[in-house]
């Protein structure tokens, strides 16, 4: 019985120091994930999503009822408060979309700082701290956040995941993961791969440049 008591307590004890040394899993559906990636997107990423439909909810139901107490009607309560709840998602949706084209325009000169921090000598973790001074201003807080991270942990997968995870975008989720393989590739062919990818965001550009002027033409 003795041996049995030693071997629950060691047991309760490693599951006390999991429970304080790792960081709990957060279960979010597919819907809780896109409005997490858009409140990201839109520079809100602070506020959960949960936190955003509660407030959302708590403004049309307040819309609606000063509504139902001046007019009286139901059907216009409900309308203006159905309107009232859908406005900060139409909000954060427009500047969710703004901030996308602006980072999809500077993607390619921060590839291309990038570049020349890796030509002057600098390691890829330096060349991307870089970016937080030298890099275009749309995207150094990102970038000074990663700088601060590498140096706390030294872990850089680790600071590239919280670095895709700050942006939320499309397009970073790829530079991010062809930076991982760089880093892992690593010698003569990180600059050969840092200008192919330069080369691929300029034509995706030019791409969707074309394309958007096609259908505005259409419209």
């Amino acid at each position: 019985m003795g041996a049995i008591a030693g071997l629950m307590g060691g047991i309760g004890l490693v599951l006390v120091w999991l429970a304080l040394t790792t960081e709990p899993p957060r279960w979010r559906s597919e819907r809780q994930r896109r409005l997490a990636d858009l409140l990201v997107q839109a520079g809100a990423g602070r506020t959960s999503p949960a936190l955003f439909v509660m407030g959302s909810a708590v403004l049309g139901a307040v819309v609606a009822l000063g509504f139902l107490g001046a007019s009286r009607a139901w059907p216009i309560a409900v309308a203006f408060g159905t309107i009232a709840a859908a406005a900060p998602y139409v909000v954060v949706s427009n500047r969710a979309r703004t901030r996308r084209t602006r980072l999809r325009e500077v993607w390619p000169e921060a590839v291309d700082t990038l570049v020349s921090g890796v030509r002057a000598g600098m390691s890829l973790p330096e060349a991307l701290a870089n970016l937080g001074e030298r890099g275009p201003e749309a995207v150094r807080e990102q970038f000074r956040a990663f700088a601060t991270d590498y140096a706390a942990t030294a872990r850089f997968t680790v600071c590239l995941d919280r670095l895709k995870a700050r942006f939320a975008d499309p397009v970073a989720d790829r530079i991010v993961e062809a930076l991982r393989l760089a880093h892992e590739v690593g010698g003569t062919e990180l600059g050969t791969l840092l200008r192919a990818l330069s080369r691929m965001l300029r034509e995706d550009l030019r791409t969707r440049g074309e394309l958007e002027a096609r259908q505005s033409w259409t419209v």
